[in-house]
């Protein structure tokens, strides 16, 4: 058990994990909320280098045969946990204002929401696998992040990088409420046999 908590794949979750307090940091090196251009193209290296992690750490879990279930518990809370702290510090320094806050909102709402349905199904040992469109909903969500982290100090090398940000987290927001009603649709079959 504790070799396969140390496996590689874990290991790299655990990273992700760990790169949340270092991007946050960056934000508050000042000692409050005040981000420099430098501290913004560290925490987006560090969000690159996680982002990448999250796609590496399932991949080599099947191709070695290292699956877990520290594993497969830590893999979703360190997407979220990376996903949630971004878009809270991206609308705190007002990257994102206005009505792309409800963008923000709405990925957030449905992480809690998928999450708290996929616990309750987990309960029934019911499994929902994720889609093909779940997977693009989580690279555009990426992509999205990684502009808007780069924000004003990527406008100075690309005058558009924050609107695309918006634009592409929009993007996000729709595909977040097509894959979580996907999510409801088949679980909530299995809710309502069971209160039968």
């Amino acid at each position: 058990m504790a070799s396969r908590a140390y496996n590689i794949p874990n290991l790299l979750t655990y990273g992700r994990i760990l790169a949340v307090p270092l991007i946050v940091l960056c934000f508050f090196l000042e000692g409050k909320l005040a981000i420099s251009n430098t501290a913004r193209w560290v925490a987006l290296w560090i969000f690159i280098i996680a982002s990448l992690t999250d796609f590496l750490d399932g991949y080599l879990a099947r191709i070695w045969n290292q699956t877990s279930n520290i594993g497969r518990m830590l893999d979703p809370i360190a997407d979220k946990l990376l996903v949630a702290s971004i878009l809270l510090l991206v609308a705190a320094d007002q990257t994102i204002a206005g009505w792309s806050i409800w963008a923000a909102i709405t990925i957030l709402c449905r992480e809690i929401l998928v999450s708290g349905l996929r616990e309750y199904l987990a309960a029934l040992k019911v499994s929902v696998p994720v889609t093909r469109i779940a997977k693009w909903k989580t690279t555009v969500q990426l992509v999205a992040i990684a502009f808007l982290l780069a924000g004003p100090a990527g406008d100075e090398v690309f005058p558009y990088t924050t609107m695309t940000g918006i634009g592409l987290l929009w993007i996000a927001a729709i595909l977040t409420i097509y894959t979580g009603y996907d999510y409801f649709r088949a679980g909530i079959k299995h809710i309502v046999d069971n209160e039968e």
